[in-house]
């Protein structure tokens, strides 16, 4: 058996609009692990979310379409099934918990209905063998009384208990890879903190791959074993979390780590940031993509697209000219080059 679990080759998800075609995912390639859990990380508009739902088959035509691509997933071309076959798998082999657990749910309905239906669909029991497996799988995610809040409707929990609710109702068919697109955006500090620990916590236990997008670089740091950076439909940067977060190569990756506030330097130091704003996804300037932001741009920057290529740390991949040459360590502001 491979190790490796997912594996996305050349990815191009585009929509039709009527300012013109937005390329969302713009050449995306990566895989995922057996038991790996990946971060990615990028400002909004960077296609990380549109990445994710290309994966769930969650893409509508004909506004949407992916263009070109592989998504191979444990020997499954997914692009290649069909709708009755891709349902089996989304939900059930790969499951994705949404941004929003205050509109992911459906207020008409109990949440017991909601999980037993899932159950029923990918694990082929009956509904009372379902509201059991239900109930553990509220029990699981440390809801209290979880057999007599089957019959509860999404109201009647708070934000972290629906959130808590979606975890379940992810996990409780044991997915191969769980997609978790910002599952604590709604959410205070402390209950994030929370959420993420329980959810990371069940994925182990159930040797579960976990695709992690979010613009919290602290929770990449603290969870993730690999970090992808994307930047206007791209992946500019790549490789283990140790490599990002020590030694970035991309003058991007070195820009959003240097916005992060730091303990020990918030009070001697202004933060950097980086200036400017992501480009539109439907006029993408010429060359590096990053160009217009980068205060290390050359003329082969805005003559050519840097390729993401390997650096010189085995498994680090950067998508930059000047990749090689740049010691883009992270520092403080006063001694950050310019």
């Amino acid at each position: 058996m491979s190790d490796v679990l997912l594996a996305v080759d050349d990815l191009r998800t585009y929509f039709a609009t009527e300012e013109g075609v937005v390329r969302a995912v713009d050449g995306v390639s990566f895989t995922i692990n057996r038991g790996e859990r990946r971060g990615v990380v990028g400002e909004s508009g960077s296609g990380k979310s549109v990445t994710a739902m290309s994966i769930m088959g969650l893409i509508e035509p004909p506004a949407g379409q992916i263009v070109t691509g592989a998504i191979d997933f444990d020997g499954l071309n997914l692009l290649e099934l069909p709708e009755d076959e891709m349902r089996k798998v989304r939900g059930g082999r790969i499951a994705m918990i949404f941004q929003d657990p205050m509109t992911s749910l459906n207020p008409v309905y109990t949440i017991g209905q909601q999980l037993i239906e899932t159950i029923v669909l990918h694990q082929n029991v009956s509904k009372s063998a379902a509201r059991e497996i239900a109930a553990q799988s509220l029990a699981d995610v440390q809801i209290p009384y979880p057999a007599s809040r089957l019959d509860d409707f999404p109201h009647q929990f708070s934000g972290g208990m629906r959130q808590r609710v979606m975890i379940a109702m992810g996990l409780s068919c044991n997915p191969e890879l769980l997609i978790a697109d910002e599952p604590t955006t709604a959410l205070d500090v402390t209950t994030q903190a929370q959420i993420l620990d329980l959810m990371l916590a069940l994925a182990d236990d159930r040797g579960t791959s976990v695709l992690l997008i979010t613009h919290d670089l602290g929770v990449v740091a603290g969870f993730c074993d690999t970090v992808q950076v994307m930047y206007a439909g791209g992946i500019v940067e790549s490789g283990s979390a140790s490599d990002i977060f020590y030694d970035p190569k991309h003058p991007y990756s070195w820009g959003l780590l240097g916005s992060m506030t730091r303990l020990d330097a918030a009070q001697m130091h202004r933060l950097n940031s980086v200036r400017g704003a992501p480009p539109s996804v439907i006029n993408l300037p010429e060359g590096c993509r990053f160009r217009p932001r980068c205060d290390f741009a050359l003329d082969v920057c805005r003559e050519r697209l840097p390729l993401l290529g390997p650096s010189d740390v085995e498994g680090h991949t950067v998508a930059c000219h000047r990749a090689a040459e740049l010691d883009l360590k992270l520092v403080t502001s006063e001694g950050a080059p310019r």
